[in-house]
């Protein structure tokens, strides 16, 4: 939280993304309960899926703007639309207007909010500058999820009890207002674009966006386990509704408070991660909170009382929370900066679709099991399928951790210190791990530049024109001079003990550096006092 309250662009963002979750709770809440007057749980079933379903279309067609344009513009047009969704929804209910227009501008409101998260997940990396605090940020979105779904969800509860379905519109419409103004004229050092390709080519970038779930298949890995969490979402829309009206007898309030409770147990979930979550681990988390959000399904078909769906729904939420730290946290280091827009909107479209199809489903089961018998057995299918993918979880979490001990020795070096983290994440890519023995060259002077070195372990010298100018010890680095420079080598840099060093690309190493202004100018300055105080050997 103190990460986050330091930034006041991050700061911003979370708020803005808050308001966000809390209007879209509340719109759930209501949307639902004006469906179940109108056809049961079956009408439940069929507006949940004709939200979801379009926005599979849509979704990664936004997505793909959002990776041409500036993130923050196109957060703000996704709280527009849906601000105006809102109001008109409230003016039809008001009015006594058809029912069918209001579900007409609740999927039109829903594929607005469905672009908003992974343009969000796409902008969150360009706010933090390390793994961890990246981690934090999600941690704390995740805190402000499960809040908002919390807030949201009680104060539909309460607006419904009080006065009516258009009230809660009418709110939700006013928090997406406030969403779009928090994101206005919002300032962080975007990363650099090249010039959009001609619209035509959208398609082409959409399809990227599917193609990259097998090109980087750790990041698909992570989508599709999430996958099995947005399926029980889609069956918990039903089943929330079906529970509150003709299982528990709590009626129109009772799916707010049941939608609350989910709430509350994401808000205590996100509060023990924020205590336990280092970074680390993260995709083993994910597949613990796909588990943790569907077997309480089963248990409430075991023991369907009012105290014991509550306790579930609880750890429901629980489960949200602990899915969506690791979801949105990995695959934006696993994926190029320049597609994470796509790959989170392909996450997206795939989540409508998983939902949907729950949701479509759910009513039909009912009517085959009953209600118990539906909880029972639609809960167990996402924790069988997470146990077959736990060992390749596993994997991710120690590939990740390799990753972040290169990061570590990067943010070392004063101008690396500005680069987001995207940019330190594509840079650790290209990093290998050398040896030298006590006497070996690790450069020459006026030799061709083609590394910048980071010192793990041992020391060196640095030579220039056959004079010791100083060494090095674990922690320092050198070969920045040649490569910003495009020069040869300004000195000879020798190991005096056994010598072991971390080497960065030059290539990527150069245009990372110049890509990003706050970077160059550390740069610039590091040169000039090395420069200044040693020409032209200390300093290589």
């Amino acid at each position: 939280m103190a990460a986050t309250a330091r930034s006041p662009g991050l700061l911003r963002a979370q708020l803005s993304f808050g308001a966000t979750w809390t209007a879209e709770a509340a719109f759930t809440a209501a949307i639902g309960v004006v469906a179940f007057h109108d056809s049961g749980a079956a009408g439940v079933g069929i507006v949940a899926f004709a939200r979801l379903a379009p926005t599979a279309l849509f979704t990664p067609v936004g997505a793909a703007f959002a990776d041409r344009f500036p993130r923050d513009r196109v957060l703000v047009l996704s709280s527009l639309v849906r601000a105006l969704a809102g109001a008109g929804i409230t003016a039809v209910l008001v009015v006594g207007g058809p029912h069918l227009a209001v579900y007409g501008l609740a999927v039109i409101s829903t594929m607005a909010f469905r672009l908003f998260r992974p343009t969000h997940s796409a902008l969150l990396p360009s706010l933090c500058s390390t793994p961890f605090e990246l981690s934090t940020a999600n941690v704390v979105r995740g805190m402000l999820d499960s809040a908002s779904t919390l807030l949201g969800a009680l104060g539909a509860a309460l607006l419904l009890y009080l006065a009516s379905p258009a009230a809660v519109f009418a709110s939700s419409a006013a928090l997406a207002l406030t969403s779009g103004a928090l994101l206005l004229r919002l300032s962080y050092e975007a990363p650099p674009r090249k010039s959009p390709e001609p619209l035509r080519r959208i398609a082409r970038e959409i399809a990227e966006g599917f193609q990259a779930l097998t090109r980087y298949r750790e990041a698909g890995l992570l989508i599709g386990v999430s996958l099995l969490s947005s399926l029980t979402q889609g069956f918990v829309t039903v089943f929330v509704v079906v529970l509150a009206f003709d299982e528990l007898g709590m009626g129109a309030p009772g799916v707010g408070l049941l939608i609350g409770a989910c709430g509350a147990g994401a808000v205590l979930g996100s509060v023990v991660a924020s205590m336990f979550v280092t970074g680390r681990r993260l995709a083993a988390l994910e597949g613990l909170g796909v588990i943790l959000f569907a077997v309480p399904l089963s248990l409430c078909g075991v023991l369907p009382l009012a105290p014991v769906v509550l306790a579930m729904m609880c750890v429901n939420g629980i489960g949200m929370a602990l899915v969506d730290i690791g979801l949105h946290t990995l695959p934006a280091r696993l994926v190029p900066e320049q597609m994470l827009a796509r790959i989170f909107g392909v996450k997206g479209s795939l989540t409508a679709v998983a939902g949907a199809t729950g949701a479509f489903i759910t009513p039909f089961v009912i009517d085959l099991l009953g209600i118990r018998g539906a909880l029972l057995v639609l809960g167990l299918i996402a924790p069988a399928l997470t146990g077959l993918a736990w060992r390749h979880l596993q994997k991710i979490d120690a590939m990740i951790e390799q990753r972040d001990a290169e990061i570590a020795v990067l943010n070392h070096v004063p101008m690396l210190r500005p680069l987001p983290i995207p940019a330190i994440d594509g840079l650790a890519l290209h990093v290998e791990e050398v040896q030298f023995g006590a006497g070996q060259v690790v450069c020459r002077q006026g030799d061709d530049a083609d590394r910048f070195y980071l010192i793990e372990d041992g020391s060196a010298e640095v030579v220039g024109d056959d004079r010791l100018v100083r060494t090095l010890d674990p922690g320092d680095s050198f070969g920045e001079i040649a490569l910003l420079g495009d020069t040869r080598r300004t000195a000879t840099v020798r190991a005096r003990t056994p010598l072991r060093l971390y080497a960065v690309d030059g290539r990527p190493f150069r245009s990372t550096i110049g890509a990003y202004p706050s970077s160059q100018r550390e740069a610039d300055e590091l040169m000039l006092d090395r420069l200044a105080a040693f020409a032209p050997a200390d300093g290589v």
